[in-house]
Order: structure tokens, then C-alpha cells, then sequence
């Protein structure tokens, strides 16, 4: 898959028109609305190229024409925004209760955002695809009865993605040696669109990178909540994968030897910490009276209520949460030297019992002075992951391929 956040730019080398094109529209999207001269100025392209390349992006209804202003010096000018009403972007997100799907048009702007309840981790592989599947048809349909074309569809799994679009690990799931893209891509019956696959944490980074609070860091790393913890990574601009697709496992690193056992079978793992079954047992110790724990958002919800009413016990055990992530922060800060952690899930739901202690420990324990200038932040995003797959499909486009008329 393509990041769409490599920063496109002129070139004389392969397809120089592809290239240009993307600058083009990356141009218009960060500065719209702006005028073809102000293009050509602020990328180095010359003025003929631009002219072709908006006349082209025009002709596609990728790029649109919104008026004249005359607050500048000289002739009025005739002024660009994005277009891109004829098109859509989907992403998907498998949780382990629930499946969500998000559609964007070629702005970013959210088209629809609905979510189903599905308990994954109770059944199949396969029937969770089947499920998926489903809901991507009706997506699909809302978008295209709107008479948009659908560009991609990206889906996010907690767990391990190779670049073939498997999963050949998602402990939070249950599952090991997956094809989901392949598989996918056959329930679908071979869509006309792109289908991908890429883990919850990176595809949360593209979203927090692309629309977050802190969107246009150069340096950022997603932390992922719920049944697992991953880290999504954008280091220089660029989402980091590693050799294989596998960079972010710090779910399993671990911080405790002596610690609780993880679903992984190692022990005192960061996902065993703080991650959302061991913050719910923590919290409430009698939550699994009546058997294991299906539906976690009941128990969050209570653990925020107990939490406003300063209930000792849970408010003690947020403080411990906070210590146990800032430790796992602390490692990624002297790693990568982020400019900023963004927390997502159930660390953003409990992030203002989290932080104080969090960020204590993280100043505690990191290397650099002052934690390297590093801000640990909770996420403002709903639904990042599936935002972001949506925003990974349109990579292609925005990498400056045109879509298929």
C-alpha cells in the first residue's frame, strides 16, 4: 500500500506527469482555495504544466473552479478547491465486538461512519469476513446510490498485516494465518475497487496524521487500545512499517517479567498491563462473576461513571494504568524521539484519570531531558482506524493516478 503522506514532489525521473500531478492536488488540498498561479509559484512547476494538470484534475472532477477573488495584486484570478464529489473511500475496521465502516470523499470529509455489533473473537475467521463483507455492500451501495465511484476499500485488523494483505497473527482475535485480502476480495467477488488490509495502529497514524489534532506531524506515534495494544508510527513524515509490515508490536513488549501472563503466553507484557481486559479486571474485580467478558463498553462506561464520582479503588486503579503506559511510552520515546503520542480507545475514553500519572512516569523514565520535547496527547478522533483505512484508499489518487472513468 502507498502513504499518502510521502510528500509528492516535481521530478525529471519515471512518470514525471503522475508525479506532478499529485503536487498539484496535494497543493490544493492544504492551501484552497488558491489559483493556478499561486500553484505554480509555490511548487516550482511552470505555468503551462499547471494549466494542463488543472484542466486535466477539472475534466475528472477531481479539482473545481469556485470563482474569482480580487484580493490580490493584478488580474482577478479564478480561484481551485477539490472536487472529488464523484468519489468515495472506504475503510473498515474489525473490532473484538464490534465491525465499523467509514466512507470519505476525496476532502476527507466523512460521508457516513456506522457501526455492528459482532463479537469476532467467538467465531470464524471466516464468518467475521462474511459479516465485513456485508457491511462493505451496504456502504458501498449508500455511496454509489449517491452516484459516487468507489476508489478503495482498506480494512483494519488488531493484529500482524503482511504486504500481501494476510494476517498471520491477531492474538485479540483469535486468529493465525488469515488471508483476509484474498479472502475478502473473493466474497466481494472481485470488486472493481482496490481491497487492503493494514493493522488498527497504522491505520489510526494515517487518520491522526491526516485529520487528528496534531494532523501534519512529521513525528507521530498512534498508541491503540482494546483487547491488544499497537503502536501506529509516522517517523520523518513517513508511516514506518519495518522489513516485513511488522513495526509497532510493542503490545508485547515486556515491562514486567513477574507480571500478569498475556494471551500471548509471555508475561508482564504491555498489553497485559493496560490494555482493556486488564484495565477492566483491575478495576472490577467481580466483572467476570457470570462469565469471561464479551461486550467491554458496558464496563467502560462504568468504570467512567465510578471514575467521575472519585470512587477510590477505581481512581487508584487508573493512576496504576497511567504508570504501567507511561513506562511503555517511555520506551517509544526513546526510540523514536516522537513529537508526539497520541492515546486512542479506551485510553482516550479514560484519559483524564490516565494522563497525570502517565505523563509523570513518562518524564520519569525517559532518556532525553524533558521526555525529548515528546507530548502524550489522547486522541480526538472517533472511529480512527476505519477513518484511516478510508484515507489510506485514497492513496492512488492522490499519489496522482487518475481514477477509471
Amino acid at each position: 500500500m502507498i502513504s499518502i503522506h510521502n510528500e509528492p514532489q516535481p521530478t525529471d525521473l519515471g512518470d514525471v506527469r503522475v508525479a506532478n500531478r499529485a503536487v498539484v492536488l496535494r497543493h490544493v488540498r492544504l492551501h484552497a482555495p488558491c489559483s493556478r498561479a499561486d500553484i505554480a509559484a509555490r511548487t516550482g512547476l511552470n505555468k503551462a504544466t499547471v494549466s494542463s494538470l488543472v484542466t486535466e484534475l477539472i475534466d475528472m472532477r477531481l479539482v473545481r473552479e469556485t470563482g474569482l477573488t480580487e484580493n490580490r495584486v493584478g488580474r482577478p484570478a479564478t480561484m481551485l478547491v477539490l472536487d472529488g464529489e464523484p468519489y468515495a473511500a472506504l475503510g473498515l475496521q474489525i473490532g473484538p465486538d464490534e465491525l465499523v465502516a467509514v466512507a470519505v470523499d476525496l476532502g476527507g470529509n466523512r460521508l457516513l461512519t456506522w457501526r455492528r455489533a459482532f463479537a469476532a473473537t467467538t467465531v470464524p475467521p471466516t464468518e467475521t469476513l462474511r459479516a465485513l463483507a456485508a457491511l462493505a455492500r451496504r456502504a458501498v451501495g449508500r455511496v454509489t446510490a449517491q452516484g459516487r465511484t468507489v476508489l478503495g476499500l482498506t480494512v483494519g485488523v488488531p493484529g500482524l498485516v503482511d504486504p500481501s494483505g494476510a494476517v498471520p497473527l491477531a492474538t485479540a482475535l483469535g486468529w493465525r494465518d488469515v488471508p483476509v485480502a484474498a479472502e475478502l476480495r473473493a466474497i466481494l467477488r472481485d470488486p472493481e475497487f482496490t481491497v487492503g488490509v493494514d493493522s488498527v495502529a497504522n491505520l489510526a497514524a494515517l487518520a491522526e496524521q491526516r485529520h487528528g489534532a496534531y494532523a501534519g506531524s512529521t513525528d507521530l506515534v498512534h498508541l491503540t487500545g482494546g483487547l491488544t495494544v499497537g503502536a501506529g508510527i509516522i517517523a520523518a513524515g513517513r508511516l514506518l512499517r519495518g522489513g516485513r509490515g511488522f513495526a509497532g508490536g510493542i503490545g508485547h513488549l515486556s515491562l514486567d517479567p513477574a507480571g500478569p501472563t498475556c494471551t500471548c503466553g509471555a508475561r508482564g507484557c504491555l498489553t497485559a498491563l493496560v490494555g482493556l481486559p486488564a484495565v477492566v479486571r483491575r478495576l472490577l474485580p467481580d466483572v467476570e462473576a457470570d462469565g469471561p467478558v464479551i461486550d467491554y463498553l458496558p464496563e467502560l462506561t462504568r468504570i467512567v461513571a465510578l471514575a467521575r464520582q472519585d470512587d477510590p479503588g477505581v481512581c487508584s486503579g487508573l493512576a496504576e494504568t497511567g504508570r504501567h503506559l507511561g513506562r511503555g511510552v517511555a520506551v517509544l520515546v526513546d526510540l523514536l524521539n516522537p513529537e508526539t503520542v497520541v492515546l486512542g480507545d479506551h485510553f482516550a475514553t479514560l484519559a483524564p484519570w490516565l494522563l497525570p500519572a502517565a505523563r509523570s512516569e513518562l518524564a520519569a523514565r525517559a532518556h532525553a531531558p524533558g521526555a525529548g520535547g515528546c507530548r502524550l496527547e489522547a486522541s480526538t478522533l472517533d472511529t480512527a482506524a476505519a477513518l484511516g483505512g478510508a484515507t489510506a484508499a485514497l492513496a492512488t489518487v492522490e499519489a496522482g493516478r487518475l481514477p477509471a472513468r
